[in-house]
């Protein structure tokens, strides 16, 4: 299982940050930003191979199973 920011999401706040640097902005003053969104994955192949038995409800909350 995993919980977090999707990766293209990562990949293009950091363009964002990479693009205002070559404008000139210093790094230290680049505000932190959060993700706006996230996913919950869950790997059903890994889980079979560890024996984990998964509940229905925490398989529906999931966003890519």
């Amino acid at each position: 299982m995993a919980y977090g920011a999707p990766i293209r999401d990562n990949y293009l706040q950091a363009a964002g940050y990479v693009s205002q640097i070559l404008r000139g902005v210093k790094p230290s003053e680049l505000a932190m930003a959060e993700p706006a969104t996230f996913d919950f994955v869950v790997n059903l192949k890994s889980a079979a191979a560890l024996g984990l038995a998964l509940p229905q409800t925490l398989l529906a909350r999931a966003e890519k199973v």
